[in-house]
């Protein structure tokens, strides 16, 4: 039997098979797609947006970099230099360019040269041993940490900012690094000019300092300024009056850096434009004169402030201006660590405080002055007009004027009076019941001026408002009136208050520049400057920028043959025998006009039950003077005030006065002997 054959079997599809196929299919359009977008992404950088990023790459190249202005220089009235720039340099560090296996050599090496401490436990024993209260300050404000090495691995967070480890290094230390820089990679030192106060403390409250703007300085800088944080500008005196004549324009320069940020080369410069040089009017040795015999008085009677003022009365120059204490304003160079901020605020002394133009005082017998002026102007009396000026003398009650008992009693500083005197004799003896009766009147012998015209008068001779002497933090002082009075206190102006005013009492405050600019006006015949203290400002290649011209206020309206009267009293004030000034030990052979103040003051006890007193009972006092020499052709105006004790009362025939008469013999006597020992 032959065997049969198989039958055909017809099989399905295997969807096993296909799947596969599928996959493939897809996973091969995907790739395409794939390769089509970036395809396109890549026609798209390099096409359509190639010149943006081509102009990008090279902007990561080239930098635009500011260039500091070097500040102008201060001189004296002689060409001293006062202030001047002093190259000093900033240590900085690039984290990225500092190879990691040499990380720790370069940062000891860098803590060694610099004297700057290694790790934070190095930086807080260092404190300690110090004694600082205030955690150590960080190295660089970014960074935060005082130790250099946690300093470090904060910056390598961003590893292309530089980090500033050292300011204001000294030259012999960056010449140190600048040698070692092939073992110091990513190490640089950046030269920086930096303000040096040649005579610190001297002359300080005058010059003021810079430093480092802040975030809030920029906010209320006008854009136009272009400042930016790494630049300084000056915060107090002249430095800040000044700041647009001081800091210049600052240059520009196009630089190609690497990767690591180093300089590869200076494509373009543009130099800065140094700030202008000012010339002072102040003599630099009548300056330190005027401090070291002001600093040797105060220490003698205790005193925690004075004040020398000296003008040219023919000008309004400043030839002097000394406020004490004092401060070292290089304590604020590249910015004052906030212990020692902190110790200058706390010190009761208060050496931050110009106490020449921001101390308002009464202003003692001083403001006679201005009161026997507008009397005579006002014809209230004569240069004849003789009045009683007895020990006392009783202001009758207003309300009841015939009833003794309520009258009130007013005393001279003198308790046997000074019989009948006239109005130079009064101000050469200072006479205090004569002023009341000029000021206030008295009932059946003298009108007085009143309130309403002694306040006018004060104004006019420049009381009541600042000077305007150009320098940050003038006061204006007080001028009272009835209706200032009614306002401030509730209270109503009563005669009394017009007794007080007349001798430079009361609610009365003036600044010891402003009686120093009354002084002017008396000497020179009326005319009242205001007071300056630049002399020239002069750009880099000397030319002039600007001269000085006299300032004048105004002319107080005082007949120049009443001033003299005035004169003639503040002259008998030092020549006469009763004189309040005559023991003082001026200058011989020297003219000299000048007039006493003591003037009350209430310093509270620490109760507040009453004001000090001494031990007499009498209240505690500021002393006084002020004088012009020589006489006939007055060269110079000088006020000097001494700040009381809180315990003593402080006279200024015995205090203020000698101190006057030793900086007149300087300026009279020793001061031509040195100038013609130093003329060729």
């Amino acid at each position: 039997m032959l065997p049969r054959e198989p039958k055909d079997v017809q099989l399905e599809p295997s969807t096993d098979a296909s799947a596969p196929r599928w996959r493939l299919f897809w996973f091969r359009v995907m790739v395409f797609v794939a390769f089509m977008l970036l395809l396109a992404r890549l026609w798209q950088l390099q096409i359509l947006e190639g010149e943006r990023y081509r102009l990008q790459a090279t902007g990561n190249r080239f930098y635009v970099e500011s260039i500091p202005a070097p500040r102008g220089v201060i001189y004296d009235r002689l060409g001293r230099i006062l202030v001047r720039n002093v190259p000093t340099f900033n240590v900085i560090v690039v984290p990225a360019a500092v190879p990691e296996e040499q990380e720790e050599a370069v940062l000891r090496e860098l803590a060694r040269v610099l004297d700057i401490p290694l790790t934070n436990y190095v930086a807080r024993a260092q404190a300690s041993l110090d004694e600082q209260v205030d955690e150590p300050l960080p190295l660089d404000p970014d960074c935060g940490e005082p130790g250099l090495l946690e300093c470090f691995q904060v910056a390598k967070r961003a590893p292309y900012r530089p980090l500033t480890v050292a300011r204001d290094v000294a030259p012999e230390k960056a010449f140190i690094l600048l040698e070692q820089a092939p073992f110091l990679p990513g190490v640089y030192v950046e030269p920086k000019p930096q303000r040096a106060y040649l005579y610190g403390p001297l002359l300080s409250h005058i010059l003021g300092y810079v430093l480092p703007v802040s975030q809030e300085f920029l906010e209320q800088a006008p854009s136009s300024e272009e400042y930016e944080l790494t630049d300084e500008a000056g915060v107090a005196g002249l430095e800040a009056a000044l700041e647009r004549e001081l800091r210049g324009r600052k240059g520009r320069r196009l630089v190609e850096k690497d990767v690591f940020g180093r300089q590869v080369r200076v494509l373009q410069e543009t130099p800065p434009e140094p700030g202008h040089n000012v010339f002072l009017t102040i003599d630099l040795e009548l300056q330190r004169v005027a401090t070291e015999v002001l600093r040797r008085s105060l220490e003698q009677v205790g005193s925690p402030r004075g004040v020398v003022v000296a003008l040219d009365p023919r000008n309004g120059q400043v030839l002097a201006l000394v406020s004490l204490p004092s401060y070292d304003n290089n304590l604020f160079i590249g910015g004052i660590s906030p212990s020692e901020y902190q110790a200058l605020l706390e010190d009761e002394r208060k050496p931050l405080f110009n106490t020449a133009i921001s101390g308002a005082f009464a202003p003692g017998s001083v403001f006679k002055l201005v009161t026997a002026s507008a009397a005579l102007q006002e014809g209230v009396i004569t240069p004849r007009t003789r009045l009683n000026a007895p020990g006392m003398i009783y202001l009758p009650n207003k309300y009841f004027p015939d009833d003794p008992s309520l009258a009130q009693p007013f005393y001279d500083w003198l308790p046997a009076g000074h019989g009948v005197i006239d109005v130079v004799s009064a101000l050469a003896r200072s006479s205090d019941t004569f002023f009341y009766k000029v000021g206030g009147g008295f009932p059946g012998e003298i009108e007085g001026l009143g309130i309403e015209r002694l306040a006018r008068w004060a104004r006019m001779f420049g009381l009541g408002e600042p000077t305007r002497v150009g320098l940050p933090g003038e006061v204006a002082g007080l001028v009272p009136t009835p209706a200032w009075k009614r306002k401030t206190l509730g209270e109503t102006w009563v005669t009394g208050d017009t007794y007080n005013m007349a001798i430079g009492q009361g609610f009365l405050t003036v600044t010891p520049l402003q009686l120093a600019n009354v002084t002017v006006a008396v000497a020179n015949g009326g005319i009242l400057y205001r007071p300056q203290l630049v002399y020239q400002v002069q750009d880099a290649n000397g030319d002039v920028v600007r001269g000085f011209q006299p300032d004048i206020l105004r002319h107080v309206p005082v007949d120049p043959a009443y001033l003299a009267i005035v004169r003639e009293g503040m002259r008998g004030a030092v020549e006469r025998p009763d004189g309040t000034a005559r023991f003082a030990g001026f200058p011989p052979g020297v003219a000299v006009a000048g007039k006493t103040g003591t003037a009350e003051y209430c310093d509270p006890l620490p109760d507040l039950s009453d004001c000090k007193r001494n031990e007499n009972g009498f209240l505690v006092t500021h002393a006084w003077f002020t004088a012009f020499a020589p006489y006939e052709n007055p060269e110079i105006v000088l006020l000097v005030f001494v700040h009381g004790n809180g315990r003593d009362v402080l006279e200024g025939s015995k205090v203020a006065a000698p101190i006057a008469a030793e900086i007149l013999r300087y300026w009279f006597k020793e001061r031509p002997r040195l100038q013609a020992s130093l003329s060729p």
